[in-house]
């Protein structure tokens, strides 16, 4: 049973879900099991799970992919954190909300959802089985065409969002854009006891020193520090003052 109306028949269904996705399967087998909800089968084996797994580890893959070669001056953690955003759970779900996947799927007839009530894991599952089956049936160049075009604009927005509240990535960029050089952070005094110790660092960018700040810890101080190098580059108040 689909969520589609019932003259419909699968055929047809089929069809018209490849029409939604802007791929056409080889193998039209392929996307009817990533359509197949586990109530809609005997067998789990024969539901949409095995392509919702591969489908997730696919998504993942793209994801560092296009962050690895658009973003070359993030870390790995900046990386990480971007990647669980886009690759979420909620992003999934609202991407296959967006194309109407859900109405696509075919269910067990005691399922008693409707179009507008499906599931958010269950919508997000559908993307990533789709992916998956687009992957097996064409390989990695059209699954990464399917979900850059959702993911791209987001993936840009998010990292755009997350280096704003970067200081270092952002004064990272401005050195290597107007100096062609690395900022580099130099530990001026430090203070405490051993188990709580409070760290002034100064950034320095083309062998000129900023002014320092004083950070709980070596990464708080640098990003204090940053954004002193930041403000003073920019003719702005130091926000983090040297004393």
């Amino acid at each position: 049973m689909s969520l589609k109306t019932p003259l419909s028949n699968e055929a047809e269904i089929l069809e018209e879900c490849q029409e939604i996705l802007g791929y056409r399967f080889n193998q039209v087998e392929l996307l009817r099991a990533a359509l197949t909800h586990a109530s809609g089968v005997q067998s789990r084996q024969d539901s949409n799970e095995r392509l919702e797994f591969l489908g997730d580890s696919i998504l993942g893959l793209i994801c560092c992919e296009q962050l690895y070669l658009r973003f070359p001056d993030l870390q790995e953690g900046e990386m990480t954190k971007i990647k669980s955003v886009v690759v979420s759970r909620p992003t999934c779900a609202s991407i296959s909300a967006e194309m109407n996947l859900g109405s696509y799927l075919f269910l067990g007839r005691g399922v008693n959802w409707s179009i507008q009530n499906i599931p958010a894991n269950l919508l997000a599952d559908v993307y990533e089985s789709v992916l998956g089956a687009i992957y097996l049936d064409g390989g990695l160049g059209p699954a990464r065409e399917f979900a850059m075009r959702h993911l791209s604009s987001l993936i840009d927005q998010v990292a755009s969002s997350d280096m704003k509240n970067n200081a270092k990535s952002l004064l990272q960029q401005l050195a290597q854009k107007e100096y062609g050089s690395t900022p580099e952070y130099v530990l001026l005094d430090e203070n405490g006891p051993d188990h709580s110790k409070c760290f002034k660092i100064a950034a320095v960018v083309h062998r000129r020193a900023f002014a320092g700040a004083w950070g709980k810890n070596k990464k708080d101080a640098e990003q204090r520090a940053a954004m002193n190098a930041l403000a003073e580059l920019k003719g702005e108040q130091v926000p983090f003052q040297n004393d």
